[in-house]
């Protein structure tokens, strides 16, 4: 790996970072997060339907090995939130919150793994 992919990997995750945070704030204004963690679903599964994607488009060799790291490990990685997820349910279990707890944790497995197959399925 060179010093320039590391870089714009960086940048890449970064950006995923503040797309995040921008989807956070604009679902923190039109729900209440005590009842469910909606945000934190939607970043996981748009980031899961843009890595299915982009394995798909590797299948046929449409993205480099760089380009996959830069958009893999970056972009959807700085958009996917696996501790906030966690921390989030914690907090629904601490507050009684058992169903929404357990209805978030299903609704991002089955969501996320389906947005990535459906992403990888269509770019294949």
């Amino acid at each position: 790996m060179t010093v320039a992919l590391a870089l714009v990997t960086i940048g890449a995750g970064g950006l995923g970072a503040v797309i995040r945070y921008l989807l956070s704030l604009g679902f923190a204004r039109v729900s209440d997060a005590e009842h469910f963690p909606w945000a934190v679903l939607v970043v996981n599964v748009v980031g899961s339907a843009i890595g299915g994607i982009v394995l798909g488009m590797a299948q046929h060799d449409a993205v480099s090995a760089d380009l996959q790291l830069i958009l893999l490990t970056g972009l959807c990685g700085g958009i996917t939130t696996f501790s906030t997820f966690s921390v989030e349910t914690i907090q629904l279990v601490a507050a009684d919150r058992w169903r929404a707890a357990a209805l978030s944790v299903a609704a991002n497995l089955v969501l996320g793994l389906g947005a990535c197959a459906l992403g990888y399925l269509l770019a294949s």
